[in-house]
Parts: C-alpha cells; structure tokens; sequence
C-alpha cells in the first residue's frame, strides 16, 4: 500500500509531479478516447448529423461534468491537507462530509439538468435538423450524472492520497467497456446518439463501483466508521468554501464555451461537426494540462498541511517548464498533421469539413502555453484553499470569451469563433501568475510567521535566501 499512497512532500518535485501526473494524464486521454469513440462511431455509422448533435452538446456536458469534476476535486482538497498534515481521523472525516455532499449535489444536479435541457436547447439555437438526437443524447447525460459523480469522487479521493494509478486502471477497462457497447448499441441495435449516451454512462458506473470495491478490499486507510458519516460543521464549511467555487469555476468556463457554441451554431451544422472533430483532437493532446492541474491540486494541498511553503514555489516552477516543453513538441505536431485525424471521425463530406478543422488546430496551436499556465496555476492556488480567488480568472476567462464569440458571430467569422477560446486563456493565465505571485510574497509569509515550529522550512527558507543574496527577484517568505 506504501507504493501506491504517495506522499508528496517528500523528493525531487519535478520527479514527484511527473509520476503523479502520468498516470492521470494516461487515464484522461483513455477518457477522451471513449468519449471520441461516441463521436467517431456516431460519425461513421450514422453520419454527419448525428455527428453535429453529439458534438452540439458538448458543451453543456462539459458545463455539468466540469461541475462535478468542480465539486468533487474541491471537496477532497482538505482530505489531502489533512493526509499531508498526517491527520488520519480527520482525513477519514473529510471523505465522509465530501460523500453526502456529493449525494446531495447529485440529486440536485440531475433535476435541474433534466427540467431545464429543453429551453437551454432552444437558447443555444441548435440546429433543427439535429435538435432531436441532440436532446436524446444529452437527457441520458444527465440521468446518469450519480454514475459521473461516484467515479470522480472516489477517483479524487485515492488522488487526494497519492494514488493516481488506481483510477488510471479502472478508466482503461471503462473505456474498453465503452467502445464495446457504442459498437453494440449504435451498429447492432441502431440506437444512434441515443446508443453513445447510455454506453458512457454505463461506463462510468463501471468505473465508480471498481473504485469502491477497490477501497473497500484494499485500502484500510479508508475505511470509515459510523463516527466519520457524522456532519460536521467546521469540515463541510471548509468543503463547500473550495468545492463550491471550484465548480462555479468550471461552471464559468462552460458557459463561455456554450456562447461559443451559439455563435457556431448560426454557421450550421457543418461548420459544427468541424469544430467537433477539432475540439476532440485538441482535447486528447491538452489533456496533460488538465493532469498537471490535477497534480498541482494535491501536491499543493499535501505540502500547505505539512507547511512546506518553499516547496510548493518549486513545485510550481518545475511543472511550468514540463508543461513548456510539452507544448513546444505537441504544438508543432498540431499545427502541422492534427487535422488529419478527422479521417478518423468522418466517411462523408470529409474534404469540406477537413479545412475548417485545420482553421481551429491553428488558431489553438500556438496558444498551449497560456492554457497550460491557466490549468497549472489555479488548480494549485486551489489547492493551497483558496477557492474564490480563482473564480476572478474565471469570470476573466468568460469575458474574453464571450466577447471574441460575439465579435466573431457578427462577422460571421469561423476563425473567429476559433480563436475565442485562446483569448481567454491568455487573459485568464495571466490574471492567475499575477495571484501566485501575490499569494506567495503576501500570505505565504504570514502562514510561515504563524507556524514558528516548522524548523525544517524554516532552514530551507534561510538557505534559500542567501542563495538569492544580491538578486532582486521577489522573495516569496
């Protein structure tokens, strides 16, 4: 069990981050692939408008799976203080309050999700000829939102433990699951879209109840006693003051998506069905982003509860220059051979279509940078527990978004409509090195001035310092 709960303030950081990461990123691209596998069967076997349904939801499935992914990322984040803190009663607290509330986000959610799909469809100006499949495909989202929710929340608490091999395990043989029964359901029964939907969520309840059988045969440390269910106050304040904001964050994020998908949906479907096919490629390469983000949330929340002030500054350091490099090598691939892989999605009307996937690739290609300083900084801010704070980017992020959509909508403008997303990645990375730099000269002072006992970094700061004698670089303690 030792191999598999890693404690992450310990060893080289860059070391630390990168065997953390991998095995995130290795489970999020499987998750890309069998969220592709809808889109890519969809478009092969059904066509190019069922195609564009699948894809003209996508958004909204992100505004509610991001709220869950919100939700359950922020609640865990005090489980992982609490485990570098090495506060075991406490860290079993913290994943009792976080399962009640994620049963009650959850019913909450599907309610509302469901009641509301129908006008938020219209609202968008979804396309007529593609209205129906899309409604059908995303209803069955939302009835399995608990199935979305049981996976994540369980995932994020081995997470929250150092173990991020487990969940990349489950994810493979859901995904495998996945694309079984999208083969079955929309070539052998001929569901269509319909099919896709009940084969992700079935999939991701595979998922979740692995990860429960799992913690209950093999992971001692987890296992909660009637003591642990009992709410507490003070722990689901502090839960709700990170979970809620972190959902709101992808909430924001969401929405500017959907004023981008509006925008693209006055160009017809298929200029939609190009953006999809696109968005999907680029999703599979950026999803390093998102696990280094994962990675910072719990490197960050480990050392805060530890007090290892110093080590987080170069955490953040070292998973900025991963994530430079990596966007150097995969931004050149993207920009010179991504958009054939649109091959891959459709059969028909691939010549038309392929131009326009080239137009997005290019306009997203050259701004990976920006985007994986947005994942990398807030996801750590977050974890150090602040959870407003990032919201600020956020509503940034929405602006510029929003904004660039509806300049582009007026134009008429595809390449428009491409490049909003890049706005708001730079406005909102740079918003978010801005808030790191001010946490760590400001508050990460007063918490080492609060904390006198921590002699070890305490040590660590002085060396630091006199390492940085005579530069005029900020001084973060």
């Amino acid at each position: 069990m030792k191999t598999l709960q890693q404690d992450m303030t310990t060893g080289n950081p860059a070391k630390t981050i990168l065997n953390f990461t991998f095995p995130i990123f290795i489970g999020n691209v499987f998750q890309q692939f069998y969220n592709m596998a809808d889109t890519i069967i969809v478009g092969k076997f059904v066509g190019t408008k069922a195609l564009a349904a699948v894809g003209s939801t996508g958004t909204i499935m992100f505004l509610i799976i991001g709220f869950v992914l919100g939700m359950t990322a922020g609640f865990t984040v005090l489980t992982a203080q609490k485990f570098g803190a090495g506060d075991m009663k406490a860290m079993r607290q913290t994943v009792g309050g976080a399962a009640v509330l994620s049963v009650l986000v959850s019913v909450v959610l599907t309610v509302l999700s469901m009641a509301f799909m129908k006008p938020l469809l219209r609202f968008m100006q979804t396309p007529s000829d593609i209205f129906a499949d899309a409604y059908a495909y995303i209803m069955i989202i939302c009835g399995g939102i608990f199935a979305q929710m049981l996976y994540n929340l369980l995932a994020c608490v081995l997470r929250a433990l150092g173990n991020s091999r487990i969940p990349l395990y489950f994810l493979i043989l859901s995904a495998i699951l996945n694309i079984g029964l999208d083969l079955l359901l929309i070539v052998g029964f001929g569901l269509g879209a319909a099919g896709a939907a009940y084969a992700t969520v079935a999939a991701q309840g595979v998922s979740g109840l692995l990860c429960l059988l799992y913690i209950v045969k093999k992971v001692p440390l987890l296992h909660l006693e009637k003591e642990d269910w009992r709410p507490r106050h003070s722990l689901l304040k502090m839960q709700l003051g990170v979970g809620f904001p972190m959902a709101l964050q992808y909430s924001i994020t969401a929405v500017g998506t959907m004023m981008v998908q509006t925008s693209l949906n006055m160009l017809g479907s298929t200029a939609v069905a190009a953006f999809t096919a696109a968005s999907k490629i680029e999703q599979v390469v950026t999803q390093a982003y998102v696990a280094l983000g994962t990675t910072m949330a719990t490197y960050c929340a480990q050392n805060i509860g530890a007090g290892k002030v110093l080590r987080i500054r170069q955490g953040f350091r070292a998973a900025t220059l991963i994530s430079a490099v990596y966007s150097v090598v995969v931004g050149a691939w993207i920009l010179t051979g991504g958009k054939y892989m649109t091959y891959l999605f459709l059969s028909e009307n691939v010549t038309e279509v392929l131009g326009l996937v080239g137009i997005y690739l290019r306009c997203a290609g050259i701004f990976f940078i920006p985007l994986a300083v947005v994942n990398i900084y807030r996801n750590g801010i977050q974890g150090m527990g602040y959870g407003l704070l990032p919201m600020t980017a956020g509503i940034v992020e929405l602006a510029a978004r929003g904004i660039t959509a509806w300049i582009a909508s007026g134009q008429r403008s595809y390449a428009g409509v491409c490049f909003a997303g890049p706005a708001a990645w730079v406005s909102a990375g740079l918003l978010l090195i801005g808030m790191y730099w001010y946490i760590m000269k400001h508050d990460m002072k007063k918490f080492m001035a609060l904390h006198p006992q921590r002699e070890e970094e305490q040590t660590e700061v002085k060396k630091h310092r006199k390492q940085k004698k005579g530069r005029k670089l900020p001084v973060c303690y």
